[in-house]
């Protein structure tokens, strides 16, 4: 996004919160992250006009450079050692993967939905307590978790594999999740968008989108605003450079395309559909694209305000729930509002930790606490589905 500057030049901000200049208005609070040769600029234009803000980080660079520091040390961990408190790259998660195929084979199932527009593979792992079926008879119900669909959001890559890790570790102790394992089959999407989130790892850590070619040589489409559900219309962008490009036209990218093609043949079974974002800590439902309630909204309200209620119990964090349009900002094309629309129930949208000060930048000693309360706020969820919506 470029701004006005002194001396009629211009400032080039990276919009972090809210994702599009179409959602800032009056009073709005906006984290914007610059680059060392454009910040004097940006704070001179800040200063003319009369507009309040303050400095959270002030070496950006060098907090990145400490987050990857640990990375050397992990890659000589055996993956029996897989350190779920650490952010892990591209390459390590699809090895942890395959470890959990192939020594929870009773519980774990990976395959791929597809390829990437780099031809990476698109894997998920199905979870559940029988081993997979080719039936098309199974009467287990189903849920799709993902995470990573914008590529520096690097905690939600982290809490889909903790959750796995839990699903796997207490299945037997714990009576809800031996439960939810059960009467359903979790379909764990660990990486969304997995050519942006390498690339977040080797070149660019606050890149957001996919890496395809585009037009104006800009690269990338917003994989959350490329879904067909009022297409490209509120807080989605034509323009090919923006952070929140709406693609050529919906399931352009994919990653996308596969996905939804997956959950669609499925979709008489699947009943929840939660994808994870980072960051503003908000549980989010439908709709995005617009206003007005769900007709489910009374069902959906009880059980998002159940799972904050969950969330705030562990360590008093708080979350705010509602609808997406209201409590965050409108936006189009949405996987949550696209799984809302094909039928499926409870579709969630969560915004991890923190609301700011961090960032994108989470450090690794939040993991564990990110996890432990979201894991109460999926469990609620589920556990809300089988009591009170049949």
């Amino acid at each position: 996004m470029m701004l006005p500057a002194s001396g009629g030049s211009l400032s080039k901000v990276d919009l972090w919160q809210p994702s599009s200049i179409s959602n800032i208005w009056g009073n709005t609070v906006t984290d914007v992250h610059t680059s060392n040769i454009s910040t004097e600029a940006l704070l001179s234009y800040l200063r003319h006009a009369n507009i309040q803000h303050k400095i959270i980080v002030k070496n950006l660079q060098k907090v990145v450079e400490n987050q990857r520091a640990s990375t050397p040390r992990r890659n000589r961990r055996s993956i029996s050692k897989y350190d779920y408190e650490d952010y892990h790259t591209l390459e390590e998660i699809v090895k942890w993967m395959h470890h959990m195929n192939s020594t929870h084979s009773n519980l774990v199932h990976m395959f791929s939905v597809g390829t990437s527009y780099e031809g990476r593979p698109l894997y998920v792992l199905k979870v559940g307590t029988t081993k997979p079926s080719t039936s098309k008879k199974s009467s287990k119900r189903e849920i799709w978790i993902d995470c990573g669909i914008h590529a520096r959001e690097w905690i939600g890559p982290a809490f889909c594999q903790w959750f796995v890790k839990e699903a796997i570790n207490t299945h037997k102790s714990d009576p809800v999740m031996k439960k939810i394992l059960d009467q359903f089959y979790v379909y764990v999407m660990p990486v969304f968008n997995v050519d942006g989130y390498r690339y977040s790892w080797t070149h660019d850590r606050f890149w957001r989108k996919t890496r395809s070619k585009m037009r104006l040589n800009c690269y990338g489409v917003d994989a959350n605003r490329n879904w067909k559900v009022n297409f490209c219309e509120e807080g989605a962008s034509f323009n090919p450079c923006d952070s929140t490009y709406c693609g050529p036209y919906a399931e352009s990218e994919p990653e996308v395309k596969a996905v939804a093609h997956f959950i669609q043949k499925r979709r008489k079974r699947m009943k929840i559909y939660i994808s994870f974002h980072a960051y503003a800590q908000m549980l989010l439902y439908p709709f995005s694209y617009q206003y007005g309630a769900i007709p489910n909204y009374k069902c959906v309200e009880s059980a998002a305000q159940k799972a904050v209620e969950a969330i705030n119990s562990a360590y008093g964090v708080r979350y705010r729930h509602g609808p997406a349009s209201t409590t965050l900002y409108l936006s189009s094309g949405s996987s949550m509002d696209w799984a809302y629309n094909n039928g499926i129930p409870y579709a969630f949208a969560f915004e991890l930790r923190d609301t700011g000060y961090y960032g994108f930048m989470l450090p690794e000693g939040l993991i564990r606490p990110t996890c432990i309360e979201t894991m109460l706020a999926v469990k609620n969820i589920t556990m809300h589905l089988l009591k009170k919506c049949r």
